[in-house]
């Protein structure tokens, strides 16, 4: 589900991460940085997910949003933290 979405709005979402990383980083050198990710395309009514799926889900959220900050929290570029995020989702199964 969200692997499509994603494969389809690739460049949308690494060019909006990767904009939103870059002007946390060229606003003030020593500021903490920041990274926002889109979780999904709403084909997925929370209804229709178990706690436990929801639970999952959002886990799997958490786990690219950290990936991608650890990346830029040592100084690495936006756009390795944007392909890391999203290395994260794509290899989920949900």
């Amino acid at each position: 589900m969200i692997v499509h979405w994603l494969a389809n709005n690739r460049r949308f979402i690494t060019g909006v991460v990767a904009s939103l990383c870059s002007l946390a980083a060229s606003t003030n050198a020593a500021a903490d940085v920041a990274i926002a990710i889109h979780g999904g395309a709403g084909t997925i009514a929370r209804a229709d997910l178990t706690p436990e799926q929801d639970a999952a889900y959002r886990a799997k959220l958490n786990e690219a949003l950290d990936a991608g900050h650890a990346v830029l929290s040592r100084g690495g570029s936006s756009l390795d933290a944007v392909v890391t995020a999203i290395q994260v989702m794509e290899e989920s199964p949900f």
